[in-house]
């Protein structure tokens, strides 16, 4: 990659990440009192956190099966109300014993 490149894409991250955050400033001077909006943008964070993390965890130990039991182990531990600690550790165990018994079968 050009160096002439590689700053005329940084250039253009920096300015698109500085206008993210600015234009919420901007553009809402006085308090947002829509019931509606606030709860939209009460939950958006948590949404786009999911969109991204979720098709991760399907693809992050390159079996399907195993990857599945950790989500499950997860989702039942999370439900429960367990430390963040718990649940990730747990169910990195569940896709661990899933995956040797899977290699062990195979």
């Amino acid at each position: 990659m050009i160096a002439k490149d590689f700053f005329i894409y940084l250039f253009i991250m920096a300015g698109i990440t500085y206008l993210i955050r600015v234009l919420p400033f901007v553009t809402f001077k006085k308090k947002i009192t829509s019931r509606f909006v606030r709860s939209f943008l009460y939950y958006v964070p948590y949404a786009v956190l999911g969109a991204m993390t979720f098709p991760e965890i399907l693809y992050s130990t390159g079996n399907y099966v195993s990857a599945v039991a950790g989500l499950i182990v997860a989702c039942i531990l999370a439900f429960r109300e367990k430390s963040l600690l718990t649940v990730a550790i747990f169910a990195c165990v569940a896709a661990l014993v899933i995956n040797l018994i899977y290699i062990a079968i195979s």
